[in-house]
């Protein structure tokens, strides 16, 4: 697929591929809303230009848990961390890069690690518990 120089990862993803569980949010790099892994490491794909990541591994929240749910829904479920749903596709991928690298998480390192995630819903304690339930749990690697 040719992209042109100008286009955005997030408008490549949801415009061309379809793939539009990504969300576009403030198109600023500020909400996360957008956020993608990138080679394992989340990204604001509205930051990102496509070209720049040609020949990495992108996953987008339609590539986790394809079959059933990944632990990280699940546990996003079960504590409630999903109100509206628009920051819950890059709130998962940003927690499944720290999971992933570190399995149990501090309070403070979980608040770093989801800062550039803005939920207007939740108030993040759920969002909180539901990635303290899964410290330490290898099904979420």
């Amino acid at each position: 697929m040719e992209v042109s120089g100008s286009d955005f990862l997030v408008d490549l993803l949801r415009d061309r591929l379809g793939l539009t569980g990504t969300k576009k949010g403030c198109g600023k790099g500020d909400c996360g809303a957008c956020t993608v892994l990138v080679d394992n490491l989340p990204v604001n794909s509205c930051l990102v230009l496509a070209i720049q990541v040609d020949g990495k591994e992108i996953l987008t929240i339609e590539g986790l848990g394809e079959e059933v749910l990944h632990p990280i829904q699940r546990a996003f479920i079960e504590h409630g961390a999903i109100q509206c749903g628009y920051c819950t596709p890059g709130m998962i991928l940003t927690a499944k890069a720290l999971l992933d690298s570190n399995p149990n998480p501090s309070d403070n390192e979980i608040k770093r690690a989801i800062s550039g995630n803005l939920c207007r819903c939740t108030g993040y304690v759920q969002i909180i518990e539901a990635l303290k339930s899964l410290q330490g749990n290898k099904e979420t690697l």
